[in-house]
């Protein structure tokens, strides 16, 4: 059990570490014992396992191993060359790295493309899976009709690496899209952000785009772990309409909405998202 000094003094250096997993060099960040928790952060330039999560880590970590992966191609991680689908790839990646972590069964957060990627995990490995937890998650765009494609957020992130790439401005006017409440918004933010999005790894995979993904409408239907989906009301890079489309095909799924939120509930609302996630994943 980590204690309270142990989790308010963690940084991203002090929980850094590296895995082989499945012939990939993945960064992770780990802190705290117990049951495992792996949490996956979003696609946008310059995302990673500690920059979305490492605000919850004094509540999620207390009591349980938290493993805040970097996807392939972001953070620190390797970028490999991968032929077919990216739900198939990630979902592999996923396996493999618990393999080489030594855990046989987690319960999984995942924000907007982190939970896409545990989708490919639940359809991979769904005996491997305790909980699933989707924070603005959108792996189909079946049936969006109300909310205009691709959405603000959305349009920021393709537009990133584009015309004369990366800057802060971009990176502000990203972020600035992710969030409802523009006071979560630091300067140390931002930096952080973008000194991430411009490593070898990173410009690499901007320049070959997004990883090409299949949509997984018709297969919602057969995913049958435990899940919650989160959404905020004012997200610009997930259509609330996806969520309910997910909440109404998936066997065993609920939905929870937070009013006056973007892209980034466990940020805006964090200690109310970590308790209903915590609740959760003991029931």
């Amino acid at each position: 059990m980590a204690t309270i000094k142990e989790l308010q003094d963690a940084t991203e250096e002090s929980t850094s570490k590296y895995i082989e997993a499945g012939g990939i060099r993945i960064h992770y960040n780990e802190i705290g014992t117990g049951d495992p928790i792996l949490c996956l952060h979003g696609g946008g330039p310059g995302a990673t396992g500690w920059s979305n999560f490492k605000q919850n880590i004094q509540d999620i970590a207390s009591n349980n191993r938290v493993l805040m992966m970097d996807m392939p191609g972001w953070g620190k991680s390797e970028y490999p060359e991968t032929d077919g689908d990216w739900f198939d790839f990630i979902g592999k990646v996923i396996e493999d790295f618990l393999d080489a972590v030594g855990v046989n069964q987690v319960d999984l957060i995942g924000n907007s493309m982190g939970g896409q990627a545990g989708l490919g995990f639940a359809l991979r490995c769904p005996s491997r899976l305790k909980h699933l937890v989707l924070i603005g998650s959108q792996p189909t765009e079946a049936g969006i009709v109300i909310q205009p494609t691709p959405q603000e957020a959305l349009a920021n992130i393709g537009a990133y690496y584009g015309g004369d790439g990366p800057s802060i401005e971009k990176m502000e006017r990203l972020v600035r899209s992710l969030v409802y409440d523009s006071s979560f918004i630091t300067p140390e933010t931002l930096r952080e952000r973008y000194e991430s999005s411009i490593t070898p790894v990173n410009l690499e995979r901007g320049k070959r785009g997004l990883p090409k993904r299949r949509d997984l409408y018709s297969e919602l239907s057969t995913i049958e772990v435990s899940t919650l989906i989160v959404w905020g009301q004012e997200d610009k890079g997930g259509a609330l309409e996806v969520g309910l489309q997910m909440l109404k095909l998936m066997k065993n799924a609920r939905l929870y909405v937070f009013q006056r939120c973007g892209h980034w509930a466990q940020v805006e609302y964090r200690e109310e998202f970590d308790r209903i996630v915590l609740d959760f994943f003991n029931s």
